[in-house]
């Protein structure tokens, strides 16, 4: 870690994300942009909580997530060394997408927060589900199994007549696409939006993370028989997750799968 990267990559407690996570982002972007290549051996732990002001415990708590995620290797009495490591990716061809809800089951677990039959949806989704009746109502919050850290938060609305098919008990089990699938529910698209916001108090405690801070909310809409059938909303922190978006040759040729809205008010002049 040169000069100028160094100078800019500073760390503060006043920035709403632990120092530990910040230390992380920062080692994380030094490797991901080749500063510290593959066989480097990183600074020691006392260069590093010199560098950044901070803690040989914040030290420790980062360069261990590097070691986790497979960036790093740590050698007992010699060191942290970079490893090869290949970015996170979407799943290899041939892979499902109920695969890959099997590997993020296995990685994760959940806590149901909420769940209620009989709960009326807001607006917004009342408008995209074309309903003004009673919709049953799904919090959870995902968790990174070893650590217990919270990694997004997820608030499904579904038909009312589901929930002997989507019982409690099932929700912390399955994913909801996968009980879907059981319940013979065919979803034949899905409407995409991602959008960013501020994390007010709940979604700040849910997150483990300060008010104010910035988050994703990615928002499905899902279609069976061509109608709108459920609505998703995934909400997450970008310091710990990342969305991820694959398109095919004729996807891109046409445009199809991906578009940009501008909400911008128009001179009603």
């Amino acid at each position: 870690m040169q000069g100028a990267d160094a100078e800019s990559s500073a760390v503060s407690a006043g920035a709403g994300v632990p120092l530990h996570r910040q230390l992380f982002l920062v080692l994380h972007d030094e490797i991901d942009r080749g500063v510290l290549a593959p066989g480097d051996a990183l600074p020691t732990e006392q260069t590093l909580c010199d560098q950044f002001g901070v803690s040989r415990i914040t030290v420790r708590r980062a360069l261990a997530d590097l070691a986790d995620q497979g960036y790093i290797e740590r050698r007992q009495g010699v060191g942290s060394f970079v490893r090869e490591h290949a970015p996170a990716d979407l799943p290899a061809a041939g892979g499902s997408y109920m695969d890959g809800l099997r590997q993020a089951q296995f990685e994760t677990e959940v806590d149901v927060l909420e769940y209620d039959s009989h709960r009326r949806p807001p607006r917004p989704v009342a408008d995209a589900l074309e309903t003004s009746g009673e919709l049953l109502h799904i919090v959870r919050v995902r968790r990174q199994r070893r650590t217990g850290e919270p990694l997004m938060v997820t608030e499904a609305w579904l038909p009312n007549a589901l929930a002997d098919k989507l019982p409690e008990s099932a929700m912390r089990r399955k994913p909801l696409y996968e009980l879907l699938a059981d319940a013979g529910v065919v979803v034949e698209r899905m409407r995409h939006e991602i959008t960013a916001e501020i994390a007010g108090p709940r979604f700040a405690r849910l997150l483990d993370t300060a008010i104010g801070t910035a988050l994703l909310r990615v928002n499905r809409l899902a279609f069976v028989a061509d109608l709108p059938h459920h609505y998703l909303s995934i909400v997450l922190s970008p310091s710990r997750s990342r969305v991820l978006m694959s398109q095919s040759a004729v996807e891109l040729e046409t445009g199809d799968g991906l578009a940009i809205a501008h909400d911008v008010r128009r001179d009603s002049r």
